[in-house]
């Protein structure tokens, strides 16, 4: 039984071996333990899927609460997607969020088709500036 969990103290270890776990760390630091702790410490929305004491999905959130809530990372083991953990835990940091705050996110180029098929409206008005 999948549980989630908005209270879970994680480390930067079971972090990063998730992301790899999930194909995210392609994209991410995982070479940089002091970013995860950092990436993590400062994030003020964390959602945790668990199975048992396995840490099989995190969607981070920087927000508001209010207006807006930037979903800096979804991430859920290979081996268990396709079976709604991402969907849930995207449930699951809106239930914490205020009525009318929006989620906003930059899709991973693989799973770029994944959000309009749960609700998400497509915005090409996107921008990063790298340092």
């Amino acid at each position: 039984m999948i549980t989630y969990r908005d209270e879970a103290q994680i480390t930067a270890a079971q972090a990063i071996d998730l992301y790899i776990r999930s194909s995210l760390a392609e994209r991410r630091p995982v070479d940089n333990l002091q970013t995860f702790k950092s990436m993590l410490k400062h994030a003020n929305l964390t959602i945790t899927a668990w199975d048992g004491d396995q840490l099989i999905g995190i969607s981070r959130s920087l927000t508001d609460f209010a207006y807006v809530a930037y979903l800096a990372d979804l991430a859920v083991d290979q081996k268990y997607q396709q079976q709604g953990i991402g969907k849930k835990l995207i449930e699951e940091t809106q239930i914490h969020l205020g009525p009318d705050c929006m989620i906003v996110l930059l899709a991973a180029p693989n799973a770029n088709d994944y959000y309009q098929h749960i609700g998400f409206e497509h915005n090409p008005r996107a921008w990063t500036l790298k340092k």
